[in-house]
């Protein structure tokens, strides 16, 4: 174990007959397995819960899916322009040329011009401005605003494919989801750049999609989010991170390194406590690259593979066939004793609940007793941590109480001893371990 793991899980020194030195240890994952994963899917699309979501209800996988609030049927808060009338900016735009003052309005509105076609220059100029090539983006606004002015635009209303392919998704499937233990979280109102609004929009996208899976799922849902595209563009994280405590894109952990889809580093070369390490399989990615993914997790013990899916069945960005997904989740299921498969929240909540945890022991003859805190807010950080209590040899069986549960635990054994492992909500009861 990492020296900054030994600090951190290993918060009590005693003798016991054994000569075992480290008492009690909060394990680096559940059940003291050797790593997590975690499987995503972006946009929300109706084949994921057509064609994906049967494959891991049989298999009885986790999931977390990132939707598209606003045109899930039930939505309050639709997709829309919150600023000046849209015509005040084409006019002003045809004397006034796009630049730092004036770009970011622009942007926000060139959805909501009411023109086909406009959506095309929307994307291209604001990925030219997440490359840091502002000027190109604002000779590519000028030109949308210019083919708005001379008519060179059909007028109409027009969706993006990522709000076109979610049409058909309701609360009220999504409640029935969630109730069999999905995960939902919030990828904005409309699937926006958020990097090029102004901050009036910024906070509609973010504060209305996070609105709407509140009222309608409650408060445990609006605990992680994914900017779409991935972005991890300082503007759109210095908005983002304070809405959220765990955003996909960014997570600040200093005990954690990140390794993003777009970035070839090696997670097992990493010196941090953990290693979120996301990946994101597309239509040219081999099954057998898929699963040396899970064999990377395995071969280490700090690795957290995040999984993202984006289309499935012909329908969406890089769209996977389901069939492709059942042989991958079921190698991935192979390996279910030695991986903890669960939602992105559930993860990111373990880590900082043991990372910011303490265990205070007091000992006897017979028995243990041990207390668990952490510092974080219990609303939101509630996952049990697994804790690794070391026992003298001469103990042969246990009994493991916390308020009015009683349990018989097996005792096993490694290099350092006898042990039993258990699971234990943080700021709770104490856990008495009794020599029988």
């Amino acid at each position: 174990m990492k020296a900054l793991s030994l600090f951190a899980a290993c918060v009590i020194f005693v003798f016991l007959p054994n000569n075992a030195r480290c008492q009690t240890e909060i394990t680096e994952w559940p059940d003291g397995k050797r790593g997590a994963v975690s499987i995503t899917y972006d946009d929300g699309s109706m084949n994921q819960f057509r064609y994906a979501l049967p494959v891991m209800e049989r298999l009885k996988l986790p999931a977390t899916f990132y939707v598209i609030t606003g045109s899930i049927t039930g939505s309050k808060y639709p997709g829309k322009f919150v600023g000046r009338p849209t015509q005040q900016i084409i006019n002003e735009s045809a004397t006034v040329p796009t630049s730092t003052d004036n770009y970011f309005e622009r942007a926000s509105a060139a959805k909501y011009l009411g023109y086909v076609g406009a959506n095309r220059y929307y994307d291209s100029s604001a990925g030219l401005y997440e490359d840091a090539k502002e000027k190109e983006a604002y000779v590519v606004m000028d030109s949308l605003y210019a083919k708005v002015r001379n008519g060179s635009l059909k007028k109409g209303k027009e969706l993006s494919m990522e709000m076109s392919d979610e049409q058909g998704l309701s609360w009220d499937s999504i409640k029935v989801y969630a109730s069999k233990g999905y995960e939902f979280a919030s990828h904005t109102v409309t699937h926006a750049h958020v990097t090029v609004l102004d901050t009036t929009n910024i906070f509609y996208e973010l504060e209305k999609s996070k609105q709407d899976i509140k009222d309608h799922l409650g408060e445990k849902y609006c605990f992680t989010a994914e900017i779409p595209f991935g972005i991890e563009h300082p503007r759109a994280m210095k908005y983002a991170l304070p809405f959220y405590p765990a955003l996909r894109n960014l997570m600040t952990d200093p005990y954690m390194e990140e390794i993003n889809r777009g970035y070839k580093t090696q997670p097992g070369l990493s010196t941090k406590e953990y290693v979120q390490w996301q990946r994101g399989p597309t239509t040219k990615t081999p099954l057998p690259l898929m699963k040396s993914w899970v064999d990377t997790v395995l071969a280490h013990d700090n690795i957290w593979l995040v999984l993202v899916f984006h289309g499935i069945d012909g329908m969406g960005y890089e769209a996977l066939p389901h069939e492709l997904l059942d042989t991958y989740f079921t190698y991935l299921k192979a390996h279910e004793n030695d991986l903890w498969i669960a939602t992105f929240s559930d993860v990111a909540k373990y880590m900082r609940e043991r990372m910011n945890a303490s265990v205070t022991a007091d000992e006897n003859k017979n028995s243990i007793k041990i207390s668990l805190r952490h510092s974080l807010d219990t609303k939101d950080y509630n996952v049990p941590l697994t804790l690794k209590t070391y026992v003298s040899k001469e103990w042969k069986k246990v009994l493991l109480s916390q308020g009015k549960h009683h349990e018989r635990v097996s005792i096993q054994e490694d290099a350092k001893g006898n042990y039993v492992l258990y699971k234990m909500m943080s700021n709770s009861e104490i856990v008495e371990i009794t020599h029988q």
